[in-house]
């Protein structure tokens, strides 16, 4: 009995434990439901999914670092020396259900996002941001046969790319949906993964997304589930402001109809149930034509429908957030399975520190997005890493105060070039299997051109 209360003494004065403590708020019956039956070990559930968010949080993503940390914590609180070698882990984390981390995740980001304070909304409606982005991973002949590389790139040179699609609500930044899928073939484009996630979009929301989305077919569905939209214009739809009901200079409501034919996914019947017809508006705004399904220009002006457009590119920098600052663009994992919970695990971080953000805005009456994600995650791990037994529950307050003092800039139509300034070594690119360039080597040197 006393080394199993060391051992609990331990599991607490691990940091990374907090974070799986942050769901035991609104969702600890959830938690407790996903959790799959297991035996007592080194590893349980709870601590390996803690470890797992530490990887994610840390600039150190390394199964040995979180193992290590496992080790001391362990020995600091007398238990008996643990063998620090990651295999016993790496298993715990395969048990990990793929299920329990994505639904912790979405729960995580759906709550969050419907618990939103009014201030923080548009015209105190819910605005989600939709986008994909492209996410890579370790060359393994498992991952290229679900996740193949680009076609551009020759065989055993490239890596395998997958496609994510996100759903972000631009009042928190949090994640309440994304999905997966081969970055290349039919039905694996944004808008085939987008058409998996329109359940994630309620009555009275506002969808907000690029021109990419900007089709017949997505309108209609969202109309149809009483949504709006805000859509540039596509390239191949002629705009014409002297047709249509005219609401002001640059700005009618005209009528869509339907395509003639159906496109390939769709089928016969989806096709006939689609209607014939579609009202938008037109508006042109800040030398772009943007499409919408809010008709009424009293409460939404072209000038506001062009500064609602303008915060389109909050969804950039949440993916920037998840890539960049977790460290998400290149995925570790070796195995398709493992892949799919790294990617969950990595966006319920993103969405626990989501959480602080929002609880630190709205005990100082600010915006979540005036707040620093970097700031945040830094002063979270500093925090966690600190953390001492019976902390005082005040004690969030004064973790919310720090984080709150480091605000993002406020830098309108800031413009830079898509351009790198610091010059990459002057290594060739390697152009065949590493096996032929080893061998190669071995052979005749290093060479400036393998080829």
């Amino acid at each position: 009995m006393r080394v199993r209360a060391r051992v609990s003494r331990a599991v607490h004065a691990y940091g990374a434990v907090d974070f799986f403590n942050t769901l035991a708020g609104p969702f600890g019956k959830l938690s407790e439901a996903l959790l799959p039956e297991h035996r007592e070990r080194l590893y349980p559930p709870t601590v390996t999914l803690s470890m797992f968010l530490s990887q994610a949080l840390n600039a150190d993503h390394s199964c040995q670092r979180v193992v290590n940390e496992w080790a001391v914590v362990r020995a600091a609180q007398g238990i008996p020396p643990q063998s620090v070698r990651t295999g016993g882990y790496c298993r715990a984390r395969h048990r990990l259900p793929v299920n329990m981390i994505s639904t912790l995740a979405r729960a995580t980001g759906e709550h969050l996002c419907r618990q939103a304070a009014m201030p923080w909304r548009w015209q105190g409606r819910r605005v989600k941001l939709i986008d994909g982005t492209g996410i890579s991973m370790p060359d393994t002949r498992l991952n290229q046969s679900c996740y193949p590389q680009p076609s551009s790139q020759a065989a055993g040179v490239g890596f395998p790319l997958a496609r994510l699609m996100a759903v972000i609500c631009l009042s928190t930044g949090a994640l309440p949906e994304a999905a997966i899928g081969p970055f290349a073939g039919k039905g694996h484009g944004e808008h085939g993964l987008l058409r998996s996630l329109l359940g994630a979009f309620k009555a009275s929301d506002v969808v907000l997304g690029d021109a990419l989305f900007c089709s017949y077919w997505l309108m209609a569905s969202l109309q149809g589930a009483g949504v709006d939209a805000v859509f540039p214009q596509i390239a191949g739809r002629r705009t014409d402001f002297r047709r249509g009901q005219s609401l002001g200079k640059r700005d009618h409501v005209v009528t869509w109809k339907k395509p003639r034919q159906a496109p390939a996914w769709m089928s016969t019947a989806a096709y006939a149930a689609c209607p014939p017809t579609l009202t938008m508006r037109e508006v042109r705004r800040g030398g772009r034509i943007l499409v919408t399904t809010m008709l009424d220009a009293q409460p939404v002006s072209p000038r506001t429908l062009g500064e609602l457009y303008a915060m389109r590119w909050q969804v950039e920098l949440d993916l920037r957030a998840i890539k960049t600052t977790l460290g998400m663009e290149v995925l570790r994992c070796q195995t398709p399975e493992m892949v799919e919970k790294e990617l969950w695990t990595w966006l319920l971080a993103y969405n626990l520190i989501r959480v602080l953000m929002a609880e630190a805005a709205a005990r100082s009456s600010m915006h979540p997005r005036d707040i620093s994600f970097k700031h945040t995650v830094q002063m979270t791990l500093i925090w966690v890493s600190q953390r001492r037994p019976r902390r005082r529950q005040t004690d969030i307050g004064t973790l919310c105060g720090m984080i709150v003092q480091c605000k993002v800039g406020k830098r309108p139509d800031r413009l830079e070039p898509r351009a790198g300034k610091r010059r990459p070594k002057s290594f060739p690119w390697l152009k065949v299997p590493r096996p032929v360039a080893q061998a190669q080597a071995r052979k005749s040197g290093y060479r400036s051109d393998l080829k």
